[in-house]
């Protein structure tokens, strides 16, 4: 049996929620529908989606990998629905958007391609830098929306936040480190370990303070802004790395192998999300951009 729309809307929506329940109460549905869509969908794939305990539903491994493939499936069914219900190819105009280093190459691409066929008349301009200095350029006025890692956003006094994607840390390994083969990994085996800490988008603040917090004094042997360098360090046996699963690859680009696991106890997330200058008039492109993106988010029917 193949899955349906409906189960991939359901499943989206529990993953956003973390609970059955408050995905049937957003959903305007019986919990029980929302359970069997699940368990049907589970079935056909063959593989759990979710980690069931008393508090709620966790995503599991396999459930992230699906999830990627889930709201791309719906968002492009969103799209097809647009491109018959309005007439955004014939809007010009021009769309001030800001990107951190960390969401341009694993967000912004296919966003921004779903953007510019929706609305092909629209000029982009585009500007990459640290989440300050374009919660700066929001304020001012001198962009429109950003994309952006804002799990530590700053002024959210006079920012309005929408996340788009909430990803975990994770473990990354090189292929016949004895912590791949661990049934449990914790923070106190990381700490004995060389750490390959990237530098970008508050990744280094953040793995620092959870190490710190939990009692574990990390040995950064390699500090870099790049996450390719990441790759082949650890893929080489250089070091680990405590990473959002968001930008994991299985292979360096140098053809080696590189691990992810999962570490025992509670470690932070990262939430990327659209950002914009509360109380401001939206111009139609940056309201159109805005559209598209949570209809990739939430997937769900319009």
């Amino acid at each position: 049996m193949a899955f349906t729309l409906r189960q991939l809307q359901y499943f989206v929506a529990v993953a956003e929620q973390g609970s059955v329940t408050r995905a049937a109460q957003n959903l305007s549905i019986s919990q029980s529908s929302i359970t069997e869509a699940i368990k049907e969908l589970e079935g056909d794939l063959g593989v759990e989606l979710f980690d069931r305990h008393p508090r709620g539903l966790s995503v599991t491994h396999n459930g992230h990998q699906f999830l990627r493939h889930a709201t791309k499936i719906l968002a492009d069914v969103s799209d097809a629905r647009r491109s018959f219900s309005d007439s955004r190819e014939e809007r010009g105009g021009k769309l001030n958007l800001g990107v951190t280093s960390l969401v341009a190459g694993y967000v912004l691409s296919d966003l921004l391609a779903r953007y510019r066929r929706a609305c092909p008349g629209v000029e982009v301009s585009a500007l990459e830098d640290n989440g300050s200095y374009l919660e700066h350029l929001l304020i001012g006025g001198e962009l429109d929306v950003a994309v952006m890692v804002i799990s530590n956003l700053r002024d959210r006094m006079a920012l309005q936040a929408e996340i788009l994607e909430t990803s975990p840390y994770r473990l990354w390994l090189p292929i016949g480190h004895p912590l791949v083969s661990a049934d449990i990994i914790s923070v106190g085996d990381i700490a004995r370990e060389p750490l390959i800490m990237l530098t970008v988008d508050e990744i280094e603040e953040n793995t620092g303070k959870l190490l710190t917090a939990l009692g574990a004094r990390p040995h950064v042997a390699f500090r870099t802004r790049s996450v390719e360098a990441v790759r082949s360090l650890v893929a080489t046996g250089a070091g680990i790395a405590l990473l959002p699963d968001l930008i994991y690859r299985p292979w360096s680009l140098e053809g080696d192998r590189i691990e992810s696991r999962d570490v025992s106890g509670a470690l932070p997330v990262v939430q990327v999300g659209m950002v914009w200058r509360k109380g401001s008039s939206l111009p139609h492109s940056a309201r159109d951009f805005v559209g598209i993106a949570e209809a990739m988010r939430s997937a769900r029917p319009r």
